[in-house]
Formats: structure tokens, C-alpha cells, sequence
């Protein structure tokens, strides 16, 4: 019977090794190769040059990784006060909480995006709407400038916002799921202890709740450091991250297949080690509440 069911697993197997295990072969391959000229043409010649040449790219890596974690700190800032809200109302109010969570995922992905665009351009509605009620003027007159908009487009702000935007539900969903499904008899018993509920809270609910913030962290991180379309389309091309050096290398004028298959290897690596480190931290949430 066991063999039997086994044979459910064939075509999810097949499914892997199509789209996840023989792409990042191909991956590998490129990244550790190079295009040299012979006399029958180009061949491709082992070689380490695309990963020693990725120290050109450092302040890239850099801003990626910084803008992920500013990222992902404002959205647990943002998402577990939401989410703890949320576990401690009624049914009713947990269920059109989650729709208005969910609405704006309903929507494209790029979409949403525009969108922003359209609010924080130099004439958009948010620099007419401090336009209107006067901000401008007032910060003209405490700062002696003379401008008539905030440059709110192609900066690291906006892309912050976008990707707080686009992901928080990522971080409130498992957080939310993890504190509904938590035993109150143990915050009941902590009380009955005495504790307060500032100490209920650092010594059961936070601790009890933090497997939900690990898979948040790590389902909000990951795509951040990756993202391409938000830096692109808030960044207005100004603040490159590793997704956009990806994409250049096999889609824009800096043709390099093998440096941004290089650049991939690397980024998935050093993703996995993060993804290792949280989820150790995540395995001691038994261990913390008897601390």
C-alpha cells in the first residue's frame, strides 16, 4: 500500500526536476563558464571570472539587502500589532478584516504599482493634496526654499513603500494564523500567576507566536531582495537592486547571461543561509517560554 501511494508523488517529482532542479543545473553551469573566442568560433571554457568579477556590483548587493531588511522590519513593525488586534476580536470582525487584507491582492501585481506611481509622481495626488492644505508653502517659508513639489519617485522611500505595500500581507497573514490558534489557557494561567499583561505578552504571546514572525520575516524578505519591478518602477531606474542586475544581464544592453547566472547562484546562497539562521530561531520558540 505504501508503494502504491508512492506513485502520487511521481508527477509533483517530475514537476521539480523540469522546473526547479534542471534550471538551477543550467544556472550553475553558466555561472561557472565563460564565452571564449576559438578558431571554430565561441566555446564555453570553466572559469571563476563571473563571481570575482561581482565585487564591481558590491554597493548593489548592498542597497538590496538594506532596503529588504528596512522593509521587512517595517512590516513586522506594522503587521504583528494588526495581527494580534485581529486574533483578539470577534469572528465577525476577524472576517472582514482578512477580506479588506486580501482586496488589494486581488489586484495585479504591476497594477498596484502603477498606482503608486500615479500618487507620488511630482503632480500627483499626494503633492497636490500638501499642495492644497499648504505643507509646501510652509515648508518653503520655514526652509527658505522654493520648490512646488516633494521628490517622492525615484528614491529608496518609494521603494520601501512599495515593497511595505505589496508584501505586508505576507507578514500579517502567518502571524494572525499562529496567534488564533493559540492556547489562552496559558495566557489565562499567567494571569492567574499574576503576571500583568505586559509580562503575559513578552513571556507567552510573543514567544508562543514566533514561528508566525519567522515565516512572516521570510515570506516578506525574500522576495524584497529579489524584487525587480518595484525598484524599477519607484526607483525610477536610480536605485538598481539585485533583481534589476539580474534582469540586465540577460534581457538589457549589458548582455552577460553567465554574470547574472553567477549573480543568481550567489543571491540564492546567502537567501538560504537567512532562511537557515530564522528558522533556528523559530525552532527555539518552545524553549523561550519556559525561560
Amino acid at each position: 500500500m505504501r508503494n502504491k501511494r508512492g506513485w502520487f508523488a511521481f508527477p509533483y517529482v517530475i514537476w521539480m526536476a523540469l522546473f526547479v532542479v534542471i534550471p538551477i543545473v543550467i544556472m550553475l553551469v553558466y555561472s561557472l563558464t565563460v564565452e571564449v573566442d576559438t578558431a571554430a568560433g565561441t566555446a564555453l571554457t570553466g572559469s571563476l571570472e563571473n563571481f570575482t568579477g561581482m565585487t564591481l556590483y558590491a554597493s548593489v548587493f548592498g542597497r538590496s539587502f538594506l532596503l529588504a531588511v528596512i522593509a521587512t522590519l517595517i512590516c513586522l513593525l506594522i503587521g504583528y500589532p494588526v495581527a494580534y488586534l485581529m486574533s483578539r476580536e470577534g469572528p465577525g470582525f476577524q472576517r472582514v478584516a482578512m477580506a479588506l487584507i486580501m482586496l488589494p491582492m486581488w489586484m495585479n501585481f504591476l497594477l498596484r504599482t502603477y498606482s503608486w506611481m500615479a500618487i507620488l509622481e511630482n503632480n500627483g495626488l499626494l503633492n497636490q493634496l500638501l499642495r492644497k492644505i499648504g505643507v509646501i508653502s510652509l515648508y518653503n517659508k520655514i526652509t527658505g526654499a522654493d520648490i512646488d513639489h516633494f521628490q517622492m519617485l525615484r528614491t529608496s522611500g518609494a521603494v520601501v513603500l512599495g515593497m511595505v505595500y505589496n508584501y505586508l500581507p505576507f507578514m500579517i497573514l502567518p502571524i494572525y494564523t499562529v496567534l488564533t490558534k493559540l492556547d489562552h489557557r496559558l495566557i489565562e494561567a499567567a494571569q492567574d500567576l499574576g503576571a500583568n499583561s505586559s509580562t503575559v505578552f513578552r513571556r507567552v504571546t510573543l514567544p508562543l507566536s514566533l514561528s508566525g514572525i519567522v515565516s512572516g520575516v521570510t515570506m516578506v524578505f525574500v522576495p524584497s531582495v529579489s524584487t525587480f519591478a518595484i525598484s524599477r518602477l519607484l526607483g525610477g531606474g536610480t536605485q538598481m537592486m539585485l533583481g534589476d542586475l539580474i534582469e540586465n544581464q540577460f534581457l538589457g544592453g549589458a548582455y552577460n547571461p553567465h554574470l547574472g547566472a553567477a549573480i543568481s547562484m550567489v543571491m540564492m546562497v546567502i537567501v538560504v543561509i537567512c532562511m537557515l539562521i530564522m528558522n533556528h530561531f523559530g525552532d527555539g520558540e518552545g524553549e523561550a517560554v519556559m525561560l
